[in-house]
């Protein structure tokens, strides 16, 4: 695979790992009254997804929709967003149970099946994992499992050793480019080491989760977009941003992924240096001067024209998710902040602000996300990842409620 070579995790280490999952959390309070309008939410989510599927061609995933021309945008397989709209189905699916959501899943993951072997993205852990992921959590089968590991070897061939990450964007040999949004990629690696009992996937994410906490965040816990690396010996050329308004701003979904990434690297790896960059992001935004009130950001947290500027559903809807998830591994009394702070954002997202009526929005769950500002692409529209981190988030609060 690398020049980490083959390495199996052995006797304790691979017994705690394997164990490891959600294990360790504590409870946490959930509201009654919210978790009742979140039941309302994902059945009427699954009913608005059904108007999707009326639109959609079978071979085609949904991307966002233009209003004024009333334009479902579609994509193939092979962009990032691909995964998405099959992992939201599934999560609508878990508490539904409508066979008509399981079965359009079904479908749209035998298209993308063929993307396992794809070599030429850094993103297969948003593509393959959010869809074939929540398919084997739902209804373990060994082609997930073959789909899943065949996924991460693609995407572990893109580590480079000497600069300890995976690279993002292909670019000229000199350039070694990596964005925060990888981080979001890591969790396929850690499934695929608890499938296989291979220590080489989970070594690569930890390289590359380690590299990234050292090289991409500021001393306020924001980050940059993207780093340069020089690939032969791994150093720093340039941080700089693409979809961010400027290099030192902080653009929040690129904010989101790190809150969720680090979140997510210390449910794998109950490593503590990765619970305080989390509990660390989680403080820049939530104490951020510029966070609204209703809790969901400007698409940049130094975007010109604030408070006028674009909010972005998308960077809300994955920092809700990551919140609930971070609330059950902290002390109480900052629990109950994140807590809060989630459910403000759940309540907005869940409020005719942001969430969608039935047969609108093109069938998307969710208005006002931003795709890319700076290229003017996509502002003011629906995002098919802002609905699948919805679904997420949805799902995870009612979760917590049962818990109770």
């Amino acid at each position: 695979m690398n020049k980490i070579g083959v390495r199996k995790i052995g006797g304790l280490l691979l017994c705690c790992f394997l164990l490891n999952g959600l294990n360790g959390q504590h409870q946490v309070k959930t509201r009654k009254e919210l978790q009742r309008e979140v039941i309302r939410c994902i059945n009427e989510s699954a009913q608005q997804y059904k108007v999707m599927m009326q639109r959609l061609d079978a071979a085609r995933f949904p991307v966002t929709w233009y209003a004024k021309e009333d334009k479902l945008v579609t994509s193939g397989s092979e962009p990032w967003v691909g995964g998405f709209y099959p992992g939201a189905l599934l999560y609508l699916f878990e508490y539904t149970k409508d066979s008509a959501l399981y079965k359009e899943a079904l479908q749209k993951l035998n298209v993308l099946a063929k993307e396992q072997y794809n070599k030429t993205t850094h993103d297969l852990g948003f593509m393959m994992y959010c869809s074939f992921g929540n398919a084997n959590r739902l209804a373990p089968k060994p082609e997930y499992k073959t789909i899943l590991i065949n996924s991460a070897r693609s995407l572990a061939s893109r580590f480079n050793e000497k600069v300890g990450c995976i690279r993002s964007w292909d670019s000229d040999p000199g350039r070694f480019m990596v964005i925060i949004d990888n981080m979001m990629n890591l969790e396929l690696l850690f499934e695929a080491t608890r499938m296989t009992g291979d220590s080489s996937f989970y070594r690569i994410a930890v390289a590359h989760a380690n590299t990234t906490m050292r090289h991409h965040f500021r001393p306020d816990y924001s980050s940059y977009h993207l780093v340069i690396y020089n690939p032969a010996n791994g150093s720093v050329l340039k941080k700089q941003t693409v979809q961010g308004a400027a290099d030192s701003s902080a653009w929040a979904r690129g904010q989101a992924w790190g809150l969720y990434g680090y979140t997510m690297a210390y449910r794998e790896t109950r490593d503590p240096k990765y619970l305080e960059q989390a509990r660390h992001i989680a403080r820049f935004l939530l104490q951020h001067l510029r966070l609204p009130a209703d809790k969901i950001p400007y698409w940049d947290f130094d975007a010109p024209g604030i408070p006028d500027a674009p909010r972005d559903v998308s960077a809300g809807a994955v920092i809700c998710s990551a919140l609930l998830e971070l609330a059950t591994y902290t002390p109480l009394k900052e629990s109950k902040g994140y807590m809060k702070a989630a459910e403000k954002m759940l309540q907005s997202l869940c409020s005719p602000a942001y969430r969608a009526t039935i047969g609108g929005n093109g069938g998307f769950l969710l208005k006002h996300g931003v795709g890319n500002y700076p290229r003017k692409a996509d502002i003011d529209v629906p995002l098919i990842y802002a609905d699948y981190y919805y679904t997420e988030a949805l799902q995870r609060y009612r979760k917590l409620g049962m818990k109770r």
